[in-house]
């Protein structure tokens, strides 16, 4: 319940990166990609061309620096094919500028500092952004077919999601992941799952994305040893991006494992690794999508993205020995693309701009490289509703649309299903389409300044986290606008306007957790019964050794372990032997959500209504009803978690607020001990199949059966064909994607009254 609400809206990354679990997306990439040259190469000539014109117009109407830098670009071809002229003979000009711009008073902005409208001249009228779909799911050996059948189609470069147990460091063995393991992407536990991941696909003429943070050392290292094992002797021939933004982690998506500090010397070492030896490789991807999913605005996003960008700058610098130059043109940006059509595409153009300005400002580096900011987008999956699904299709096509008007190098479209499970065939195939159509059928500044100067006053990103400044503000702005939701202020069609009582029936895409987490502990099994297990100890000590003294590099002897046959999970426990196992402090938002409430014009309001019959309750019981908020499994993703606890607490429950990663052991101990008379599971990563049944069970275990158990409680991302199977298990309430905090406050007082008269 602790997603109850919030995190019933919110897709999350892991939905969205077995996104692509269907082949059927990825054939249509492919075919998307082809259409979307051939009709960019086709749509540059026309019968009606009149070269007169089309020369007095690349004479008077485009800018002279930004001609140069097109025609740099553009290489042997003329900059004639950049205008297109259409079946009336009306000619379109690649670039459209002021008379001011025109004069040389103004950069272009496109190609040229400050990169305003882009980092290139040319942009989408050479070649369209890149349709880039996160693909991940199950066991490496599906994984790997699914691969192989796109890259059958054209297909040119993979990006990897894995599952929560691998991200969090744990081999799929370990007790704490029995509901994780398969279910968010692929599960990796040694380098012989990494070499069955890239089986027949050839390392050194493949760029490969992976989506890693906490345990980015074992993966980087894994990834490293299969290549080589393919015979790749020079790591410069390896190409592609490792996400390594661990700042975000502490901030929204919760994937981490030591704590800030060391955390920010294992991306040091990875920069310096990949620096002077795979020099083709982008060790970073600065992320500010999950800020948006947890709920950060506009201006929070962008000035939380762009600082975690300084600090990683300096920590290029500083931990990892490198020169601006060395890591700043190696930096990707990954932005979320709200329904705020205008807001969405000012900001990636302010984030252009002030990226430029910031990096000359900081660091003065002397390759212009260094300034261009690259970004790719991805629709947001919080907009997407499980009321009135198909609805979820125009969202993301205007989101889609404000991603390419603000000129991003590359895109991932939702499914319109990704509110309640994994896409399937049909809505993958849909959200490819979004992309093809507006591809051929359609022809904040000053806020994020301020918001950046506060972060570099506390010392840069790394000191301001540990105050817990960003994450306040982030969570701050999510329970406020749930508010504004729930109040009617803020409409969302078929949610809180507009609502029909039909519901629309779809397929709901299932991953057997239980057989994948056989097959990997098979496999773990039968590594370790094989390998030297000297050899790896050693290893592993020496890699302890360099943790402490810092004189080896990390990554470097991350790659000996791997090569040794040493685990993911071997090699994370190594590394939290010297550095611990960070755990975050849970905090209440006190008053967000009962005082954006009042802001509503209403004559009556839900709360008022709601905190009388908590009040009622209290009266009758002698205390306030007391909701213990839990997440189990290893999903961090907990926007709706932290939402549903400040605005129970603001309707007068008594709210305690669960650690994350719990067992349903370490909740049922927790319940108790505090004596509480709600469960509230907060669930997104599908893990409630498995941990809930496994709760209820703990529960019994404990003595708590019938009147004396605590209600429980389970929302978030809940397919409604799972209903009758929680409903069996035990389960008394569940609240799907778009219930009101105050409905299931209201819901939750209701029964707990409704078991005092029984």
């Amino acid at each position: 319940m602790k997603r109850l609400v919030l995190l019933s809206r919110n897709s999350s990354s892991r939905k969205i990166a077995a996104s692509s679990s269907s082949a059927a997306t990825t054939i249509l990439q492919q075919q998307q990609q082809t259409l979307l040259r051939s009709s960019c190469k086709s749509a540059l000539y026309s019968t009606h061309r009149n070269p007169e014109e089309i020369k007095q117009a690349l004479e008077k109407k485009l800018p002279k620096d930004w001609k140069e830098t097109a025609q740099k670009e553009l290489k042997d071809q003329p900059l004639e094919s950049l205008i297109r002229t259409t079946p009336e003979g009306i000619n379109i000009l690649p670039i459209y500028v002021s008379q001011t711009t025109l004069e040389g008073k103004e950069p272009t902005g496109a190609g040229n500092k400050p990169y305003t409208r882009g980092p290139h001249a040319t942009m989408y009228t050479v070649k369209p952004w890149t349709i880039r779909q996160y693909a991940g799911f199950s066991t490496a050996k599906e994984s790997n077919e699914f691969y192989k059948q796109n890259l059958a189609q054209g297909q040119m470069g993979l990006s990897v999601a894995f599952d929560l147990a691998t991200h969090r460091g744990y081999d799929s063995d370990h007790d704490r992941v029995v509901g994780d393991v398969g279910m968010a992407g692929v599960a990796i536990d040694s380098v012989e799952d990494m070499k069955i991941l890239f089986d027949g696909i050839p390392l050194d003429k493949m760029s490969v994305s992976m989506t890693m943070n906490g345990a980015v050392l074992p993966i980087m290292a894994m990834y490293i040893v299969a290549a080589q094992e393919q015979g790749v002797n020079d790591l410069n021939l390896l190409s592609g991006t490792i996400q390594n933004d661990i700042l975000k982690e502490f901030m929204v998506r919760n994937t981490y494992i030591y704590p800030p500090e060391p955390s920010m010397k294992i991306i040091g070492d990875i920069m310096q690794f990949t620096s002077q030896h795979m020099k083709r490789f982008n060790s970073i991807s600065i992320s500010g999508y999950h800020m948006q999913e947890a709920g950060a605005d506009t201006a929070l996003e962008l000035a939380y993205t762009l600082a975690d960008g300084l600090e990683y700058v300096r920590c290029g610098i500083e931990k990892g020995g490198c020169k601006v130059d060395d890591v700043a043109p190696r930096f990707s940006f990954f932005f979320g693309i709200g329904m705020n059509f205008y807001l969405e595409v000012a900001k990636l153009r302010a984030a252009r701009k002030l990226w430029a300005e910031l990096l000359e400002e900081k660091f003065h580096p002397k390759n212009s490289k260094s300034l261009l900011l690259r970004t790719h987008c991805q629709t947001s999956g919080y907009s997407l509703t499980e009321q009135q699904p198909y609805n979820n299709i125009i969202r993301t096509t205007i989101e889609a649309m404000a991603a390419v008007m603000g000129g991003t190098q590359s895109l991932h479209t939702n499914s319109f299903d990704e509110a309640v499970g994994l896409p399937t065939k049909f809505s993958a195939q849909l959200a490819r389409n979004t992309q093809l159509i507006i591809a051929h059928e359609t022809g904040i500044t000053n806020v994020a300044k301020e918001l950046i100067k506060e972060v570099e006053d506390c010392g840069g990103m790394t000191k301001a986290i540990e105050t817990g400044l960003p994450k306040r503000r982030i969570e701050e702005c999510a329970t406020k606008k749930q508010a504004r939701i729930d109040s009617g202020q803020e409409i969302i069609v078929g949610v809180n306007k507009y609502v029909t009582k039909e519901e629309a029936s779809y397929e709901v895409l299932k991953i057997d957790n239980t057989k994948v987490r056989k097959e990997q502990i098979d496999r773990i099994n039968k590594i370790k019964s094989e390998r030297d297990a000297s050899r790896v100890a050693a290893l592993l000590k020496r890699l302890e050794e360099a943790a402490k003294t810092g004189k080896e590099n990390l990554l470097a002897v991350a790659v000996e372990c791997a090569k040794a046959r040493a685990t993911v999970g071997e090699i994370s426990s190594a590394l939290e032997k010297v550095w611990g196992r960070y755990e975050a402090k849970p905090e209440i938002v006190s008053g967000a959500y009962s005082s954006t409430w009042k802001q509503a014009d209403l004559e009556k309001l839900d709360t008022d209504r709601v905190e009388k019959k908590v009040k009622e309750f209290a009266a009758k019981n002698g205390r306030n009803p007391r909701i213990l908020v839990a997440k189990m499994g290893q999903d961090g993703h907990d926007r709706g978690a932290k939402v549903i606890s400040s605005g129970f607490a603001d309707l007068g429950f008594d709210v305690d607020v669960g650690p994350l990663f719990q067992t349903p052991k370490e909740v049922v101990r927790e319940a108790v001990d505090n004596d509480v008379h709600i469960i509230g599971v907060s669930s997104q990563a599908a893990g409630h199949r498995t941990l809930v049944p496994a709760l209820v069970k703990e529960l019994e275990n404990a003595g708590l059966k019938g009147q004396d158990r605590p209600i429980i409680v389970v929302g978030g991302v809940i397919p409604r064909e799972d209903y009758q199977e929680l409903y069996e298990a035990g389960v008394d309430l569940i609240f799907g994607p778009g219930t009101k905090v105050t409905d299931a406050a209201e819901g939750c007082v209701d029964l707990l009254m409704n078991k005092a008269r029984h």
